[in-house]
Order: structure tokens, then C-alpha cells, then sequence
């Protein structure tokens, strides 16, 4: 899963309009406050369309975050019964 980019609230409020575009330009920014994640700044779009109540479950996997689902799996040869 790609994380968000991050900046320290002191840096974010120094930079707003920086931080702002950013998120328009490339998704989602990552505030700290005392090193712990605090806020996420979005572009309006996304978040109406996070808030839609009527979303149905392909959306739900469009914004739905990045998971890698490999599995290995060993071929099974079955089992000996008595009968």
C-alpha cells in the first residue's frame, strides 16, 4: 500500500498553499502533530466521493487501498482412506 507524503503541521502551515496544490495535484497529504499522523488533506472530489452514501462495492474496491494478495499455494495430492 503506497502511504501518504507527510509533512510536521509547523511545515504545513508555513507551506499551505504548497501543501494545498499538492493535494491536488498528487492525492492525499499526510499532517503530523508531535510525530503522531494527525490529519489527511484531500481534494474536495475525493471526499465526495468518499462520502457518497449509495456507493456501491466496485467503488468500494476503486478507493480501496493497494493490497498485494499473492498466495502461494501447495497442490494438494489427496489422501489415503481405509474404506
Amino acid at each position: 500500500m503506497a502511504t501518504s507524503p507527510t509533512w510536521q503541521l509547523q511545515e504545513a502551515k508555513a507551506r499551505l498553499s504548497e501543501l494545498v496544490q499538492k493535494a491536488l495535484d498528487e492525492g492525499p497529504q499526510m499532517i503530523t502533530r508531535r510525530g503522531k499522523a494527525s490529519v489527511v488533506v484531500i481534494d474536495a472530489e475525493e471526499l465526495r466521493r468518499l462520502q457518497r452514501p449509495n456507493s456501491d462495492f466496485v467503488d468500494f474496491l476503486r478507493i480501496a487501498p493497494e493490497i498485494d494478495l499473492e498466495i502461494d499455494r501447495q497442490r494438494d495430492s489427496g489422501r489415503m482412506l481405509d474404506l
